[in-house]
């Protein structure tokens, strides 16, 4: 079906005006709601033959009490945060501002369309009535839209969150909008990718504050980012990449350089294996086990000119019958009793715990015509061993993967700590 036919088989079924439904059912679908999600949200807020709505207005309530099974609600609350976002729709571009709102009960996330501008300053208490809801990421989320009403309000509310976004790197997570980082750029780098309107110039890298670091992208690049500097960083919003929180850079941030050096925290994050794992991806984690087993795919392997993949039988996956240049990589599952991850060093970590370079990899293979005599000694020095693993964790359908940076054997004492596991144990 069309989307004309589902506003006609809406607007038959629930007597309303056909040119609201489609409005509301565009606005639905443009923000990337399922279409029979959005259908069950429109049904929800007119009710099934309700003649518009039926004769009953929107119930007031608190944020702690809004659920994805209510259609529309008027609510009083203050703006934390508020971030702008352009979108295409109806092939027009439009401006629309995205946050999260508060009150004693909670705090719930917004979309404002077109005509909210000066009632989301960040501090504000405002009444929205008749405020949509839909399901957002599995929670419920404010659609304020053209049948919204905002009135300013002149008592405080006292809520238990930060008005205005600023927030620490590792507090950050996917989803938040609006937010204000103080970061130093540690990396940065030019890529030119194809975007909406063709090939475009964008900046990547990493971002270091006291609490840690996060990867970057900024859409339109400012000149105060670059590598060294330390800035502050107004209107920005996080996405998942590679499992982890993204910071993302607008046309609609403001970049301010800071004259005192931001301090960047030396150490990574320690996480139990489990607890990592759990958290579904870290960008740069710390993680303690034991080497159980060198998988497959270990030790001397050839990979493709052409993509970097792995050659497996002279193939790659992508572009087929190639001549492999050889490469060395270790992947290694470590345990600590609370999970399992898979360890990948790249070629230059690899070389440490092998003990020889590519050269000595390849005179090691020929001199035994099996090129599994690498993954083997590299395997009877790291097996059953405790190291120190740093990197950035990605989980997916395929498993835990911690891209290393950091591989050192522990140095932490087994009697030490099994006097203090005791410890805890005996009564």
């Amino acid at each position: 079906m069309s989307l004309e036919d589902h506003v006609e088989e809406l607007a038959s079924d629930l007597d309303v005006d056909k040119e609201e439904v489609r409005r509301d059912l565009e606005n639905l679908v443009n923000y990337s709601v399922p279409m029979d999600e959005a259908k069950q949200s429109l049904r929800r807020k007119y009710g099934d033959g309700g003649g518009g709505g039926g004769s009953s207005g929107p119930s007031s309530k608190a944020i702690g009490e809004v659920t994805t099974d209510d259609s529309n609600v008027t609510v009083t609350a203050v703006v934390l945060t508020s971030g702008r976002r352009s979108i295409q729709y109806n092939g027009d571009e439009h401006v629309i501002r995205e946050g999260e709102l508060a009150d004693e009960t909670g705090a719930i996330s917004y979309t404002a369309w077109d005509g909210f501008e000066g009632d989301l300053e960040p501090g504000a208490t405002v009444q929205f009535g008749n405020a949509g809801v839909r399901e957002w990421d599995g929670k419920p989320e404010l659609n304020l839209g053209e049948s919204t009403d905002a009135t300013a309000v002149e008592e405080s509310l006292d809520v238990d969150a930060e008005v205005g976004g600023e927030a620490a790197l590792t507090a950050l997570e996917p989803g938040d909008r609006g937010i204000t980082v103080e970061v130093q750029v540690l990396e940065c780098e030019t890529k030119t990718i194809d975007g909406r309107d063709g090939e475009t110039e964008i900046l990547s890298g990493v971002l270091g504050d006291d609490s840690g670091r996060l990867p970057f992208t900024d859409w339109e690049p400012h000149d105060a980012i670059e590598a060294g500097a330390s800035v502050r960083i107004e209107e920005t919003f996080v996405r998942e990449f590679r499992g982890a929180p993204s910071v993302n850079v607008s046309e609609f941030s403001t970049v301010t350089p800071l004259s005192d050096p931001v301090t960047v925290a030396e150490d990574a994050q320690q996480m139990a294996v489990g607890e990592a794992v759990e958290s579904g991806g870290q960008f740069d984690v710390e993680l303690v086990g034991n080497i159980i087993e060198i998988r497959d795919g270990s030790g001397l392997i050839e990979r493709c000119p052409e993509c970097g993949r792995v050659v497996q039988n002279g193939q790659c996956r992508t572009h087929g019958s190639v001549e492999g240049e050889d490469d060395l990589r270790t992947k290694a599952i470590l345990d600590d009793g609370t999970g399992t991850v898979t360890a990948i060093l790249d070629d230059e970590l690899t070389e440490q715990v092998y003990g020889g370079g590519l050269d000595e990899a390849r005179e090691h293979a020929r001199d035994a015509m099996d090129k599994s005599v690498v993954a083997d000694r590299i395997a009877d020095r790291v097996v059953g061993r405790e190291y120190v693993v740093r990197g950035s964790l990605s989980v997916d359908e395929y498993g835990a993967n911690l891209n290393a940076t950091e591989f050192d054997e522990s140095t932490a004492d087994p009697a030490e700590r099994a006097t203090a596991l005791l410890s805890e144990v005996e009564p």
